[in-house]
């Protein structure tokens, strides 16, 4: 298989194991997203990768070649993997123009750039910088750099630690939607850490969730946010409502609406998941089948939507806030009366670990 395989590969540091019996595979031309909260192991993985680090147990193959296996003598050194790596700081050398940081790994220098070279450094912007340092140039032209550079060499793989996270909100899409459009015309394959799910959503034609040091999620963008596997992958692509229940006649009661627990036995007890987009709220009337009666505790404006924050009652009294958020502009007064309607479509329904 050409582009990036690993396989089976577990990495300890101490008696502290950060990757169990790991695989994931990355073709040509797509865009691969580690995603994973801090220490889930995503950054020792891509270190792997590069051949900063010799594999334990497993394999790594680039292109149908191997060029690491724990337990043999199999190590093929980061500058013969034919591997492109980015990192998080950029590590642009201060004393080198941009061409010669760009050119760094090329004998001959600019003399020996490939074909495209020159088509991508016009594209990034770079051409008017070329004989600057990196000091004179923003945050946004560093990164664009820092990419070409490792796209110089033309690598078999590209590796991206955290590009992005050193920029500008302001900066941000833009950058990310010229480095994504380049490494997708270039049929490069790109695997990429992020701690940020937005930014996946946005990259990714595949983004892979870590959780101690496992993948335990891989699908696009769509089926990875809709279709969540458990609470944890739910929760780690935005704000949810939380609402409890247990599991009776398969399904499941809430102040809100009931909901289907196919799958889940009886007496289960269960969390039902609704992102704050999933509630529609309108003006207090006769509540219509779905619906139920709600309070507005605040309401603010953020730019094209509202966020509404809004306490469903249970039975016994105890009250609920819940997040909804509005396209346009609905400005409700603290204590007005609402009601709720939710698209169950956004609704995912997880049995509570130890009844948590």
């Amino acid at each position: 298989m050409r582009g990036l395989r690993v396989e089976y590969v577990s990495h300890t540091y101490g008696e502290v194991e950060i990757l169990k019996d790991l695989s994931l595979s990355v073709e040509p031309g797509q865009l691969n997203c580690l995603v994973g909260p801090s220490g889930c192991g995503k950054t020792t993985l891509l270190r792997l990768a590069a051949g900063l680090e010799a594999v334990q147990r497993g394999r790594i193959t680039i292109d149908d070649t191997r060029v690491a296996e724990g337990g043999t003598a199999s190590h093929v050194p980061p500058e013969r993997r034919g591997v492109g790596l980015m990192f998080q700081d950029y590590a642009l050398f201060p004393h080198l123009s941009v061409a010669e940081n760009i050119t760094f790994g090329l004998n001959g220098g600019m003399a020996a750039e490939p074909g495209w070279l020159g088509e991508a450094i016009d594209r990034m912007g770079l051409k008017p910088h070329l004989d600057s340092y990196p000091h004179m140039l923003s945050g946004g032209q560093q990164q664009r750099v820092a990419l070409v550079r490792a796209l110089a060499p033309s690598p078999r793989v590209i590796l991206l630690d955290e590009p992005f996270s050193g920029l500008d909100a302001s900066l941000r899409a833009q950058i990310r939607e010229e480095t994504r459009n380049l490494l997708r015309d270039l049929g490069m394959a790109t695997l990429m850490v992020t701690h940020d799910p937005e930014e996946a959503m946005s990259m990714a034609d595949r983004i892979l969730v870590m959780r101690d040091g496992q993948i335990v999620q891989s699908g696009d963008p769509f089926e990875t946010y809709m279709h969540p596997v458990d609470a944890y992958v739910a929760k780690l692509f935005g704000p949810v409502n939380r609402l409890r229940g247990v599991v009776e006649n398969a399904n499941v009661e809430t102040p809100l609406a009931t909901f289907e627990a196919a799958g889940l036995p009886e007496g289960t007890p269960v969390e039902v998941l609704i992102r704050p987009e999933g509630l529609r709220v309108v003006p207090a009337g006769p509540c219509q089948p779905g619906e139920a009666d709600g309070e507005v505790i605040s309401a603010r404006l953020l730019g094209r939507s509202s966020h509404l924050r809004v306490a469903v009652s249970y039975a016994d009294g105890a009250k609920i806030p819940l997040e909804a958020w509005i396209p346009g502009v609905m400005l409700p007064m603290p204590g007005a009366a609402v009601n709720i309607e939710i698209d169950a479509w956004q609704a995912m329904v997880f049995a509570t670990a130890g009844g948590d």
